[in-house]
């Protein structure tokens, strides 16, 4: 009966001990999933700030497209009037040049002038 009490209590011993690593391993999962919870939550925290970063950039990028466009408006309709004035400009230079030719080649001219 002695030998099958120092059975026992080997067996004992062996189910303490692994009962004991059992738990250690349990702490360092504990303390892993903490760890990992917290890097979670940085994370989240990270992407939030990141969100709100693109949210204002994303708007603001829309005000500046916004402007953009309206300024390609201006322009293209202020370059359009700068044509009609200079086609404008052209046909009063062209139509003043025959009136200053036909002045020149006007009789009542070249007797005042002789």
């Amino acid at each position: 009966m002695t030998q099958q009490g120092a059975v026992l209590q080997g067996y004992n011993n062996e189910l303490v001990k692994c009962i004991e690593d059992l738990c250690m391993q349990k702490e360092e999962l504990n303390k892993q999933i903490q760890q990992a919870e917290e890097e979670k939550t940085k994370l989240q925290h990270e992407i939030q700030v990141l969100s709100e970063q693109l949210e204002r950039v994303c708007e603001n990028l829309a005000q500046k497209v916004a402007s953009r466009n309206e300024l390609d408006k201006i322009l293209a309709e202020t370059e359009a009037a700068y044509m009609k004035i200079l086609d404008s400009s052209r046909t009063l230079l062209n139509v003043l040049k025959k009136e200053v030719g036909s002045i020149k080649h006007s009789p009542d001219l070249k007797t005042n002038v002789t």
